[in-house]
């Protein structure tokens, strides 16, 4: 988990009510549970939605009061409270969001108390003075950073990613108490892989992961190690994972102190004052380590790490496309961008001439590029414990067959305590000591028993059946629930199956929790306006009675216990109004969920659409495509704010590749040899995005439009 529970902490909270269950110390079993087979079925579990409308949803964070931390990746903060289920904005960060950068993860303080320790740790990309596109030359985006040129061309494209901690108070994150911490090396201006996770070891240790930053879509699916004098260094991934003075490609693992500034534990892999090498660093040779975890019995490092999607071996570059995840219990090198595995080298290969040479020796890796700044003679490449491919595995046939996209879940820890609290929600103590593994293009969960060796024993389904969207992070919160957030299947931006929510367990016959639904006829206007709620579709399923209490304002005020209530705005201002249904009449009675509409009085949302291109229409990479967008609003159109995305989709993920500016204009869609267009589902995303102003003290508002075009095979 990312944090450590206190028994102390637990006390403190017994007074708050059952119905939003109390943060409490956690302790495992101490043993992985060997069945193959799930535990508990899921029927066993219920699926509690939080937050339906959660942005572009990238990370979440639990406190240990229970309430939820999540992050978009435009710079939103979100907050989620059990006691009153109101989600409300806790901060925006003003971020860069060229192609996959912006604000990546949460984490909270290992030592959060809410009182004397209020820390909350962010990684985000802080626009700086970074190029961005100027809507007055449409034929031209000086967002984009040049494929070709000289280091003079490049240089205005350096930045960096920051990873800041703020203080929270109450439910707003204070941006004006950042303490800056440290700065990981960008190219910017050219996609990929940012990574970025947060976690604590039982030292108080941070760790953060970090991408390699680098271009892969003119590598075949295999290596991208281009080391021509004139190409954009983001498509040599040599100067960034394989280099030990880049902290990009890594885990790093640092100790901060009381103002912000950090010391070096002992234990990473280069000793401070090694020439050369960052003593920042603890694992190196990652492409993209989206998502890591920390054992809390033993400070073992789950890491999963995407890969090259080529989707057959080939002799004269590499393995095909591979998913790894293994357990750190020490520092070591994981192979990036020369080996998947000591036993899988990619092959040696001159991007000018077209020739291969030798398989890389993962034995004792050498780093040659010209754009190396750290160590040429490497350490040996470590194993992993899971590998997969778009096939069954032989080895983990449970896995089955699909994308590929690796995520490293959490380990549970379970508590007796929780688990005896009336209307516990905690998971049972099978489920302790085992670490979860998810997959974010199949959406499914597995649960891997260790050996003392950390060798995988048994994968076991969990959860089979339940249906997901996505799957982008997951945490147990200290209620002893699972919190998932899911992205959705679209492409960078809030996708209609995106959530952030809650998995309790409730047992064979237990009482599930109820399903509110909520609307109203009319969502924005001018004051006075009146709206009448719907409550239509809500159901428990047990077939329970069911109290309803509606807050209109979102001033945590009850203004309605009516089924269906009508209700009159009289400011302007944007509300969001709250249903929050809670059984009265089954066992373990008390249980409540949320669901939540927004209503804008005195600012209308804008309304975007494309005139061109049409969605369904076809192209050729490296095609320029024309774009017309046309929003209508209740305020003067600025066509300055308007905002077009291209994103190479690929399956149910996709690679925000250029972003341009303004009502028309025009966009280079790229080159890609890196996916099979006989397999891979590939297509071009275009979304555009306005948002107004605001209009007499009234917040922004947001609408934007997606069309998607096949690309043509050759």
């Amino acid at each position: 988990m990312r944090r450590k529970k206190t028994l102390t902490a637990w006390v403190a909270a017994m007074a708050a009510a059952v119905i939003s269950l109390p943060a409490v110390a956690v302790a495992h079993d101490g043993h992985p549970h060997p069945d193959p087979t799930p535990p508990n079925p899921t029927s066993e579990f219920q699926k509690v939605t939080l937050n339906d409308s959660p942005g572009e949803p990238i990370d979440l964070a639990v406190l240990p009061d229970g309430r939820v931390l999540h992050t978009t990746r435009d710079g939103q903060v979100w907050l989620n409270n059990p006691r009153n289920g109101l989600n409300t904005l806790a901060a925006q960060l003003d971020v860069y969001t060229h192609d996959e950068e912006g604000l990546q993860s949460v984490a909270i303080d290992p030592g959060f108390n809410g009182l004397t320790n209020r820390w909350v740790y962010l990684f985000y990309a802080p626009p700086l003075d970074t190029p961005i596109d100027d809507p007055a030359t449409p034929d031209i985006n000086e967002g984009d950073a040049p494929i070709t040129g000289s280091p003079e061309d490049f240089a205005p494209f350096e930045g960096v990613s920051r990873l800041s901690r703020f203080q929270l108070r109450g439910n707003t994150l204070d941006l004006s108490t950042e303490q800056q911490i440290i700065e990981v090396e960008a190219d910017r201006g050219i996609c990929c892989h940012v990574g970025g996770d947060i976690v604590f070891d039982r030292a108080g240790n941070l760790l953060l992961s970090t991408g390699d930053d680098s271009n892969p879509f003119d590598s075949a699916g295999y290596t991208p190690i281009d080391e021509r004098a004139d190409r954009n260094p983001a498509y040599d991934a040599q100067r960034t994972s394989a280099n030990t003075n880049d902290l990009r490609g890594k885990v790093l693992r640092i100790k901060v102190n009381r103002d912000g500034s950090y010391s070096i534990p002992r234990g990473n892999l280069f000793p401070p004052g090694t020439e050369n090498a960052r003593p920042e660093i603890y694992l190196m040779g990652l492409r993209n380590p989206f998502r890591m975890e920390i054992d809390p019995r033993d400070d073992t490092l789950y890491v999963a790490d995407y890969s090259p999607d080529a989707r057959t071996d080939n002799p004269q570059r590499g393995p095909a496309g591979t998913g790894k995840w293994f357990a750190a219990r020490t520092a070591g090198n994981h192979g990036w961008p020369y080996c998947v595995s000591p036993d899988m080298p990619y092959v040696e290969y001159d991007f000018a001439t077209g020739v291969s040479g030798e398989p890389f020796d993962c034995a004792a890796p050498v780093n040659d590029s010209w754009r190396n700044t750290g160590l040429r003679e490497l350490p040996p490449v470590e194993p992993a414990q899971l590998l997969y491919g778009y096939d069954e595995s032989a080895e983990f046939p449970e896995l089955g067959a699909g994308g590929i996209g690796p995520m490293a879940g959490p380990v549970y820890e379970y508590n007796w305590l929780i688990d005896k609290l009336p209307g516990s929600r905690a998971w049972p103590k099978e489920y302790a000591g085992k670490p979860l593994f998810f997959e974010f293009t199949r959406d499914r969960i597995w649960g891997l028993s260790l050996d003392r060796q950390a060798q995988i024993s048994q994968v076991q389904d969990v959860l089979p059946g339940m249906e997901f969207s996505a799957l982008m992070d997951m945490e147990f919160g200290p209620d002893g629930a699972l919190y998932v957030l899911e992205y959705g299947k679209g492409y960078f931006a809030q996708n209609p199956e995106a959530q952030l929510a809650r998995i309790d367990y409730i047992g064979k016959n237990g009482n599930h929790s109820p399903v509110p639904v909520v609307s109203a006829d009319v969502t924005s206007g001018h004051a006075p306006l009146t709206v009448n709620f719907s409550s239509e579709g809500t159901v428990d399923p047990d077939g329970d009675r069911l109290l309803y209490a509606w807050d209109f304002n979102s001033d945590g005020k009850i203004d309605s216990r009516k089924k269906n209530p009508t209700f009159t705005y009289k400011e302007d201002g944007v509300y969001t109004a709250s249903l929050r249904v809670t059984d009265i009449g089954g066992r373990d009675r008390g249980r409540s969920a949320n669901a939540e509409v927004q209503i804008v009085i005195g600012n209308d949302a804008p309304e975007v659409r494309f005139i061109k291109p049409e969605s369904g229409g076809e192209f050729s990479f490296g095609d320029l495509i024309e774009f017309e967008v046309e929003v209508t609003d209740d305020q003067p159109v600025d066509c300055a704010r308007v905002t077009v995305t291209y994103i190479l989709g690929h399956d149910d993920h996709g690679h925000p590749m250029t972003t341009a500016r303004g009502c028309s204009g025009t966009i280079r869609t790229g080159t890609d040899d890196s996916h099979d267009p006989e397999h891979d589902n590939l297509m071009g995303v275009f979304v555009a995005s306005y948002t107004d102003p605001g209009v007499n003290g009234l917040p922004p508002l947001t609408g934007t439009a997606e069309v998607t075009l096949n690309p043509i095979h050759h």
